[in-house]
C-alpha cells in the first residue's frame, strides 16, 4: 500500500472510528483533565477509560500525524485491548471493534518491495 492510499485509509478509519464511537454512545462531550491526559501508563489506564484514551489521545494524535504530513507508525495493535477494555460494554461494539482492527491492520501493514 502505497503512502498516499494508507494515508487516505487511514482518514477514512478515524472519520468511521469516531461516528461509530458516537453511534454506540462512547463519544464524550467532556475531555478529560490535562492530569489524567498526560499519564505516563500505556493507553492511561489508571486515569481514563480505553475509549477516552481512544477519543481524546490516538485520533487526535493520528489526525495531526496526517494533517502535518509526518510519517504514520508503522506498527498497531490495540485490537486485543479494546476487545478487553470494553468487555464490560452491553452496547453492540462488534463494528467498533472490527475497525479498531482495520487500523491495526492497515497501519502496521509490511513494505513490500516493489516486484520487476
Amino acid at each position: 500500500m502505497g503512502s498516499r492510499s494508507k494515508t487516505q485509509s487511514v482518514t477514512l478509519l478515524l472519520e468511521q472510528i469516531e461516528a461509530e464511537m458516537l453511534r454506540v454512545n462512547l463519544w464524550s462531550d467532556q475531555k478529560p483533565s490535562t492530569e489524567a491526559l498526560n499519564s505516563s501508563q500505556p493507553f492511561c489506564v489508571d486515569t481514563l477509560a480505553f475509549s477516552e484514551w481512544l477519543q481524546w489521545l490516538l485520533l487526535p494524535r493520528l489526525s495531526r500525524m496526517i494533517e502535518t504530513s509526518i510519517p504514520l507508525p508503522t506498527e498497531c495493535a490495540i485490537h486485543e485491548y479494546a476487545t478487553e477494555a470494553f468487555g464490560d460494554i452491553n452496547t453492540d461494539i462488534l463494528q467498533l471493534l472490527q475497525l479498531i482492527k482495520n487500523l491495526d491492520q492497515t497501519l502496521t501493514t509490511e513494505h513490500q518491495p516493489l516486484s520487476h
